[in-house]
C-alpha cells in the first residue's frame, strides 16, 4: 500500500514533465479553452487527465506515489501562480493578455476569428453589459478568456460577463 515500486525521484520528475507540458498545450490551444467550458472542453480535459495519469505515475498504486504526484503538482502550481505574479513579463507568457477584439461599436472580424470567438459569445457579452453595439466603446477578450465590455456612455465601465457555453 505504501511501498513504492519506483525510485521516488521518479513520480516528481515525471509530474513536472506532463506539468509544463500540459501548460504549453493548453495556452497554445488558446484563452477560450480556459475561459470557456463547453461539454466538449469539459470532455476534452476528462479525457487529457486520462490520457496523462499513467505517464505521471508509471503504473504507480501506492498511496505513497499518488500522494507524491498530487504534492508536486500542486507545488508546481504554487511556483507557477508566485513567478507570474511577480513578473509581468513571465505572466504575460505563461498566461497570455488581453486581446482588443471591437471599438467604438464595431467588432474586428479577422481578430474574432483569429481567437475563434463565435458571434454568440460576443453578443450575450453585450447583453451581459447591457450595451448596444452602437453604444460600445471597447471590447476585450480577456486573458481569462471572458469578454469585457466597455460602454461609451457616460464613460461606464459595465461588463466582465463569465463566459457561456
Amino acid at each position: 500500500m505504501f511501498d513504492l515500486h519506483v525510485g521516488w525521484w521518479e513520480l516528481p520528475l515525471r509530474a513536472v514533465i506532463i506539468y509544463a507540458a500540459l501548460l504549453v498545450l493548453v495556452r497554445f490551444s488558446g484563452r477560450r479553452t480556459v475561459g470557456q467550458f463547453t461539454a466538449f472542453d469539459l470532455l476534452v480535459v476528462m479525457l487529457l487527465s486520462e490520457a496523462v495519469s499513467s505517464a505521471i505515475n508509471a503504473g504507480e498504486n501506492s498511496v505513497t506515489g499518488g500522494l507524491l504526484a498530487a504534492g508536486t503538482l500542486v507545488l508546481l502550481n504554487v511556483l507557477v501562480s508566485t513567478i507570474t505574479s511577480r513578473s509581468r513579463r513571465l505572466q504575460y507568457l505563461i498566461e497570455g493578455r488581453a486581446v482588443l477584439i471591437g471599438r467604438n461599436g464595431e467588432f474586428y472580424r479577422e481578430v474574432l476569428r483569429k481567437c475563434r470567438l463565435p458571434d454568440s459569445d460576443v453578443d450575450e457579452a453585450l447583453r451581459e453589459a447591457d450595451c448596444d453595439l452602437r453604444d460600445m466603446k471597447y471590447a476585450f477578450l480577456e486573458a481569462d478568456g471572458r469578454i469585457s465590455i466597455l460602454k461609451d456612455s457616460r464613460g461606464e465601465v459595465l461588463s466582465e460577463n463569465a463566459p457561456g457555453g
